[in-house]
Parts: structure tokens; sequence; C-alpha cells
């Protein structure tokens, strides 16, 4: 096999409602397209994106991902930034435990993407 990258994250939440606020307004990601059931959110430029999928039990800790930002410790959000190899990461919990990364190439930039105008961070 040989894989031609990602497709999308799919995460499972327990309310539409509560996912909106919390990946659409605490982490600011922009809805790409919604059904009855799930919301698919953009990650950058990127065809992948987020999908969050209405299921009957999420599991809390079941998914962990994190997405590049220009800058992890300026985000302002209510948790520690920690450091790593390559920079800074913030992890948050979504309402049902699935955790998400949000971490900088500050200290190899030649390592990470090019930010874009009104991209996390």
């Amino acid at each position: 096999m040989s894989a031609l990258g990602i497709d999308n994250v799919l995460i499972g939440v327990g309310d539409l409602a509560g996912a909106r606020r919390f990946y659409g307004g605490t982490l600011g990601l922009k809805e790409k397209f919604a059904t009855a059931d799930m919301i698919l959110y953009a990650v950058g430029d990127e065809t992948p994106g987020i999908l969050v999928r209405v299921t009957g039990d999420p599991k809390p800790g079941a998914m962990r991902v994190w997405l590049e930002v220009p800058d992890a410790r300026a985000l302002g959000l209510d948790a520690e930034p920690f450091e790593i190899f390559t920079g800074w990461t913030v992890e948050l919990s979504d309402p049902w435990g699935s955790i998400i990364g949000l971490t900088d190439y500050t200290k190899r930039p030649e390592l990470g993407r090019h930010a874009s105008p009104g991209e996390l961070g």
C-alpha cells in the first residue's frame, strides 16, 4: 500500500451545538459543510479537515490530533504552553475529552508551513 496523504481526521462528539462552540468558537475553525450529524472544519488551505460526527458514546481521550499554528504561545487560550523540539504546543480537551493540540515551529521554522492571513495564532 502507498498512502497518498491524510484524508480527514474524524472525531466523535456528543452534539453538534457543543462541537460548534468548541471547534468553531474556541478554536476559530471555519465550517466547510455540515449535515444533520456532522461538520467538516477547514484546516489551513489543505483539502483534509477535521470532521466531527455525533456518535452514541464518545470515548474521552480516544482522539489526539495536533494542528500547526504560527505561534502557540500567542493564542491566549486557557492552557499552559509547553516546549517541544520544534517550538511550543498548547493542548485543549473538547467537551468529550478528545485532545486538540496547537503546535508551532518557532524553533525550527524550516520544518513548518508558512502562515496565511486568518490562520490560528
